[in-house]
């Protein structure tokens, strides 16, 4: 299993953090522009990676979309911190009653490496416990900012490096105690728990487990996009997907893996600039 490495740095993102602080958001906003620059000039294996990927949406990769590329991520970046203080400060547009609805019982939630999605679970208005299954790779220095942050929040990790049995037992756990479970569904800890599919005209690999557990546990699954629209502001756009248990499990799987992947796709084709997987997705041998 290969690994991308973590883009930014303990250091920056403290002082980002300090100055936001010191002197409001609209700063860091703006500052984001010089920082997204530095990027720019030095992160080559970035902009290799997403030649690869404009290239599947036929579109000309050009310097300015690289520049604003790497501007997107790094104000959903921002967001990411500044989010579990001031929540308030944002506005996330959504069908909040139906969206409500669907968290307040038990629910697989298959997240995408795109736009806020690491800020969503910060403004989350349900009540109901959030179990994010990951094994994402910081840096200690991110880590210690993160849990610097002492904020009080029903969101719960289960670690992916605490072993495939301790894993299925809090993810069982959780849903039975009518909980969210969320899972990424762009990226698998290992190849055994991929299905590969075609996407944006090529095969891409991607991550059946939470479809899996949704039909062992026959539980819903809600397809979730975080969508940056302009400076604190986002909206959200879900689908939900009941499993059909009348066909194989097998069958069943593809299916509804194969419903999430053509709503990626419809997502990227409106928002390009949001895709966040920086390596090589159509790579056999690339396992997150």
């Amino acid at each position: 299993m290969t690994k991308t490495k973590q883009r930014g740095s303990g250091w920056s993102i403290k002082l980002v953090f300090n100055l936001y602080k010191l002197f409001g958001y609209k700063f860091i906003y703006y500052l984001m522009y010089p920082v997204t620059f530095f990027y720019f000039l030095f992160a080559t294996n970035v902009k290799e990676s997403l030649k690869i990927y404009y290239k599947h949406l036929d579109i000309k990769f050009t310097n300015a979309i690289y520049y604003e590329h790497l501007r997107i991520f790094a104000i959903t970046m921002v967001d990411r911190f500044i989010t579990k203080v001031d929540p308030k400060s944002y506005t996330f547009i959504c069908d909040d009653d139906k969206l409500l609805k669907i968290l307040n019982n038990a629910t697989i939630l298959v997240q995408s490496h795109f736009g806020g999605w690491a800020s969503s679970a910060n403004v989350s208005k349900t009540s109901n416990k959030v179990n994010i299954v990951m094994q994402e790779v910081l840096m200690d220095s991110i880590k210690n900012i993160e849990e610097s942050i002492d904020i009080k929040n029903n969101i719960d990790i289960i670690d992916l490096s605490s072993g495939g049995i301790s894993v299925s037992l809090q993810i069982a756990n959780a849903l039975n105690n009518n909980e969210i479970v969320g899972i990424m569904g762009d990226r698998a800890a290992n190849k055994n728990s991929t299905i590969a599919i075609d996407f944006l005209g090529e095969k891409a690999n991607f991550n059946k487990n939470p479809f899996q557990i949704a039909y062992k546990m026959d539980k819903p699954i809600l397809i979730y996009f975080v969508i940056y629209l302009d400076i604190r502001l986002y909206k959200i756009d879900f689908i939900e997907i009941e499993i059909d248990k009348s066909k194989n499990k097998d069958e069943a799987i593809r299916e509804a893996l194969g419903i999430y992947v053509k709503k990626y796709e419809n997502i990227i084709l409106k928002y390009p600039n949001e895709w966040l997987n920086f390596y090589d997705f159509w790579d056999k041998d690339e396992f997150i």
